[in-house]
């Protein structure tokens, strides 16, 4: 037996070109494809802008790519090595490195230094391709694919915590004590239950509080409506705290999406959800990583005995159950029923155990 993992310099490469190749011919492939049919769906809207033509086609094709490699990396990762392991254990080479003395883990290690490399690259990209080709496809996007304009400082569907009451609006412009808001509602908690809600067209700075005008307040127990007309609320809420600009995770890097998330905490806005975001920006390029070993079943057994296609199917479904349960994951933690941590590396640990059992005690 050799303890080694790489035993033979000239295998591992060979091993690892041939894999490295397959994973960059599946990647090319699904872009292709993928790209093609986004296009043939969103072709209509960008030409729809009056002045838009073949320039403007190839700026979105341009800005849409570098998503559509981040998405899809880790399924070319695991199509490439479900290609590699059948060919190398329909040719017998599998069994010949058995005979040799690898165990299985030494035959997959060059796979998994390939994935390293890749997670390592995929990380790379994201951080300085990515995130600047999502932030620009939204705003050419939001301008229905026509001229960006400046930003013109209104937000949108901000929430902010005063204690435990919540207070959102729908509409906030202005800055520091000029802040105007519009269509307000404080929801009024106690101990984690509603106790009553206050809604008001309007709402602006006035001293140390807010004051909204033709305000009601519906109380919950009674059930009854209230006229307060102009109150004066949320003494503690700062202006900057609904000026804060919202947050898209995708369209940040992971040294940006830090800070970002710090100051909305201050806010008292609820972060989880970017929190998991940002660990999911390690987690999922490293998720190449798993590849090798969930569709490492597909390696072994012996051919002739006509089981290696279903091993084949048997090593996708193991990957394709990774992504569900990432995703799944990460819906949860949106939610709040998963800690952000959790959220973002539960569904990478799990399939890393899943994998390594497998690959034991079927091989090892």
């Amino acid at each position: 037996m050799q303890f080694s993992f790489f035993p033979s310099r000239g295998l591992a490469i060979y091993m690892g070109k041939t894999f490295l190749t397959r994973c960059v011919a599946m990647l090319a492939m699904l872009v292709l494809v993928l790209q093609i049919l986004d296009l043939l769906s969103e072709a209509g809207h960008v030409l729809a802008h009056p002045g838009n033509g073949e320039a403007e086609l190839w700026r979105y094709v341009s800005l849409r790519v570098p998503q559509i490699i981040q998405t899809f990396l880790p399924f070319a990762v695991l199509l490439g090595t479900l290609i590699t392991l059948t060919a190398l254990n329909a040719n017998s080479e599998v069994i010949s490195m058995k005979a040799a003395g690898l165990s299985a883990h030494q035959i997959l290690a060059p796979l998994v230094l390939v994935s390293a490399a890749i997670a390592v690259i995929s990380f790379t990209f994201n951080e300085r391709i990515v995130v600047r080709s999502v932030a620009a496809l939204e705003a050419w996007e939001a301008a229905g694919f026509g001229t960006v304009p400046p930003d013109s400082g209104v937000k949108s569907n901000v929430w902010v915590r005063d204690g435990d009451d919540l207070f959102h609006a729908d509409f906030i412009a202005g800055r520091g004590n000029a802040v105007t808001l519009r269509n307000i509602t404080i929801y009024d908690r106690a101990g984690g239950n509603l106790v009553a809600t206050m809604q008001a067209p309007r709402g602006r700075r006035d001293g140390n509080a807010w004051r909204l005008e033709d305000a009601r307040r519906f109380d919950v127990a009674r059930g009854k409506v209230e006229r307060l007309g102009s109150v004066l609320v949320a003494p503690d809420i700062r202006p900057d705290q609904f000026t804060l600009a919202s947050v898209e995770p995708e369209s940040l890097s992971y040294w940006e999406l830090g800070p970002a998330i710090a100051e909305l905490k201050a806010a008292g806005r609820p972060t989880a959800a970017l929190e998991a975001a940002q660990w999911h920006k390690i987690a999922g390029p490293l998720s190449a990583v798993l590849m090798p070993l969930l569709g490492a079943v597909a390696a072994f057994g012996v051919a002739r005995s006509g089981k290696l296609f279903v091993r084949a199917v048997i090593g996708m479904a193991l990957g394709f159950g990774f992504f569900v349960a990432d995703n799944f994951a990460l819906a949860m933690g949106d939610l709040g029923a998963y800690p952000p941590f959790l959220a973002a590396w539960a569904p990478f640990l799990l399939f890393l155990l899943v994998g390594e059992t497998v690959l034991v005690q079927t091989e090892e």
